[in-house]
């Protein structure tokens, strides 16, 4: 399915051949990775047919779009309830941003197609009366799951369930999806094992890192009958930490070369049922993800000079030291193996990660029964390099030595 904009209307006529032949789609369909578009700021009208001739299959093609802006416009103004009436060519042409091309058939003289229209917001809504903005959700972080052979991706690999998700227009939702590109470390921290982990503290950390307030799990698991054949899809639409099901369904496609057109559907249908758990206020955003975290107030890190200095310590309320503590995070694993490390410690009552930063050094928050001398001890008991700075430590684990080079002698007899 093509997007193309409106802006192209007049190179139309000097392009025929290369619109004829699918070169003006925008997006490439062989990136791995898809940016979302950015079309929340336009009126989306889909499925309008046309049937239209002319001398050319250029001129059959732009009189279709023609007519798709007529219908286009009376199908939005019956479904905003305002009283547009019909506008001329010209009119309408300063208001459509975009035509989207989702089945077309083009003959020398004919076009036969279903498409769609994008009017501008701001515009439309001026002449229909209405408001050109809509009441939308919390900023929601999109994780699409895709089961295909046995197994789950979102990021590792490409699939076609991240693709639909990406080219999926919002412009008529009332949900704020968040849509991850799949770069940098999305594959590492949004996979198929995060969305069973239900620790609102971890979870916290994640949609920081994304500017969002919670989670949707839109998943499809692809049952294939035979190669090239029909394909079944099962869709589930849920959401929140702990992962809970709001509705599933199934779809089915009679070849392989539908799946575009399956996936499409099953999305429009998981985004209709997140909009009516919005309006009905079961989707909202989980409280624990919306709790303090302890000692989330701004923490200064210590730098080297500071760490040579003797720790001072504050005590809370129930008499425990609190402190902060640097540790190494290569990886996501490890955030999770130092809490575990920290909490086996007798007297430490707490340990949260407060700060993230994976590849380099994360800030944890620990609250330990006793003085940071005895906390020390611990810690280099259990293996561990302990430096103690001003209201904060720096853990490390020793690294392995390299081994010694073999050098023999130059005169050296071989054996």
């Amino acid at each position: 399915m093509a997007h193309i904009p409106f802006r192209f209307f007049a190179a139309t006529l000097a392009i025929g051949a290369l619109l004829a032949s699918g070169g003006s789609v925008a997006q490439g369909d062989g990136d791995q990775n898809r940016s979302a578009p950015g079309n929340a700021g336009s009126f989306e009208v889909g499925g309008v047919e046309v049937d239209t001739a002319g001398k050319t299959a250029t001129a059959a093609r732009l009189a279709g779009w023609r007519l798709a802006q007529r219908k286009g416009w009376q199908m939005l103004s019956r479904r905003m309830g305002g009283g547009g009436g019909t506008l001329s060519d010209s009119a309408l042409d300063s208001i459509v941003s975009g035509i989207v091309v989702e089945n077309e058939q083009i003959g020398p003289n004919r076009y036969i197609a279903r498409l769609g229209v994008m009017f501008d917001r701001s515009r439309a809504a001026s002449i229909l009366g209405v408001a050109g903005t809509i009441s939308r959700s919390a900023p929601m972080l999109v994780i699409p799951v895709e089961w295909s052979g046995g197994a789950p991706r979102v990021f590792e690999q490409h699939t076609d369930w991240q693709e639909a998700w990406a080219a999926f227009r919002t412009g008529n939702s009332s949900i704020d999806y968040v849509r991850p590109s799949g770069t940098g470390p999305d594959s590492l921290l949004l996979n198929a094992g995060q969305i069973n982990r239900p620790s609102r503290l971890w979870w916290r950390s994640v949609l920081a890192q994304y500017g969002a307030s919670d989670v949707l799990i839109p998943i499809v698991h692809l049952s294939r009958l035979y190669p090239g054949g029909p394909i079944v899809g099962s869709f589930q639409a849920r959401f929140g930490p702990d992962n809970r099901l709001l509705t599933q369904f199934s779809l089915r496609v009679s070849s392989d070369d539908a799946l575009p057109a399956l996936l499409n559907a099953g999305i429009k249908r998981i985004d209709q049922a997140y909009q009516s758990a919005l309006a009905s206020g079961m989707l909202r955003v989980d409280p624990g993800l919306n709790a303090r975290l302890p000692g989330s107030e701004a923490v200064e890190t210590p730098t080297d000079e500071s760490l040579a200095g003797d720790a001072t310590t504050a005590a809370d309320a129930a008499g425990a030291t609190t402190l902060n503590v640097q540790f190494d995070t290569p990886g996501a694993s490890a955030v999770e193996s130092t809490e575990r490390a920290l909490r086996g410690i007798a007297g430490v009552r707490s340990a949260t990660t407060t700060s993230l930063a994976l590849g380099g050094v994360s800030v944890m928050r620990i609250g330990y029964d006793g003085d940071v001398t005895a906390l020390k001890a611990a810690l280099e008991a259990r293996g561990w390099i302990v430096t103690v700075g001003s209201g904060a430590i720096r853990i490390q684990r020793p690294r392995a030595p390299l081994p010694a080079p073999d050098v023999q002698p130059e005169n050296a007899t071989p054996g």
